[in-house]
């Protein structure tokens, strides 16, 4: 499911709209405000994606000199299983944090320490051809989100397993999202939406209206006619494979990582997940994705309070039943789009915003 922005808003006496681009994190963000002249918009602008720019170069596993980078570095070795101890920013803290809070919840279907099998499924694609599976066992060995351990008085990490390498892909895009709205606050600018790569971190809505207008647009379907959700002060994430795979002998591979297979996802599929932040709809759009429609239909148990409805399908029969996955995360919505024996089929967890038909996104907004 692809997210584009349409803006339905009256706009005020003497907010104008502006709209920034730059290049971070392997794709292009765009930070769209109103602020009331152009030297405001600059500054609050330059600001944001100065804050996103530095994100980037710390959680990136791709430069071999980002804090990401040197932790990964400190993990054991096969002769020496101690590991050490490393301070780290308060970003990175966060980060690691929550990822390892939703990979309890998950139980492992979301998980950073799958580095070293992204690196191998990263090779693949480019290559177009399928991990060795003798990698592929070794690169498993490195895998357990259990095994980063939190040292909180102190803000350190230590890695435990030997030749663990993390990777924060599910989860970093959000997060800078979230700081770069923070930022554009900072600076007086509150009617803001930052976009980093689709995931979307959303402020107050533009001036006249009730929020900002997200269209969700099915995937791989150009003929389909769009839908929209109105929202504000929120994190919006589309996580599937549209775009990255890998396709060998008929079967498709996502870039979307099961970890707890070490294999690319074959089951095509896309989830869009509303969240209070856009780093926890980042995590948990990818995390949908790697449980399915069968064992991720979050719905409302009790006020504030997420479970995990599982239904899983044996012949003709089906059965369902409650986990309590995802209770620690109030406000989550969910629509998993996936193909079922070539047809497709929709998922909205009962709590999703109300949907309303959209216009197509038009071609004509203005780029600052």
């Amino acid at each position: 499911m692809l997210i584009a922005l349409v803006l339905a808003a009256q706009v005020g006496a003497t907010a104008q709209r502006f709209e920034f681009r730059q290049p971070h994190m392997g794709s292009v963000v765009t930070i769209t405000f109103y602020a009331d002249d152009e030297a405001t918009a600059n500054r609050a602008a330059t600001a944001a994606m100065a804050r996103i720019g530095a994100l980037d170069r710390r959680l990136t596993d791709y430069d071999p000199r980002s804090e990401l980078s040197r932790l990964s570095a400190s993990s054991p070795t096969r002769s020496d299983a101690s590991g050490r101890w490393l301070p780290i920013s308060g970003d990175l803290w966060t980060v690691l944090d929550a990822a390892r809070r939703i990979g309890e919840d998950s139980d492992g279907a979301f998980d950073i320490t799958v580095g070293h099998l992204t690196r191998l499924w990263r090779r693949a694609r480019r290559k177009h051809q399928l991990p060795d599976p003798l990698d592929l066992a070794a690169a498993e060995q490195s895998v357990g989100f259990e095994h980063l351990q939190f040292d909180e008085a102190h803000r350190q990490v230590r890695l435990r397993k030997p030749e663990m390498r993390l990777d924060l892909g599910g989860i970093a895009k959000g997060y800078a999202a979230d700081q770069a709205l923070m930022e554009l606050k900072r600076s007086g600018v509150r009617q803001a939406l930052v976009n980093a790569a689709g995931n979307l971190a959303l402020g107050d809505p533009p001036p006249g209206s009730i929020g900002w207008r997200i269209v969700l647009a099915p995937d791989g379907d150009p003929t389909a006619f769009p839908e929209s959700v109105t929202l504000k002060n929120c994190g919006v994430a589309t996580s599937g494979d549209i775009w990255q795979f890998l396709e060998l002998d008929g079967k498709r591979y996502s870039h979307i990582l099961d970890p707890r297979t070490g294999v690319g996802l074959t089951t095509q599929a896309s989830a869009t997940v509303i969240a209070p932040s856009a780093m926890l709809a980042d995590a948990l759009a990818t995390t949908a994705c790697v449980l399915g429609p069968r064992t991720f239909e979050p719905v409302r148990e009790a006020a504030n309070d997420i479970a995990n409805h599982v239904d899983r399908a044996t012949g003709e029969r089906t059965e369902s039943r409650l986990s309590p996955a995802f209770r620690r995360w109030p406000n989550v919505h969910v629509r998993l789009q996936w193909l079922d024996n070539g047809e497709a089929r929709q998922f909205n967890s009962s709590d999703f915003p109300a949907i309303e038909p959209a216009d197509p996104v038009p071609s004509n907004q203005p780029v600052r």
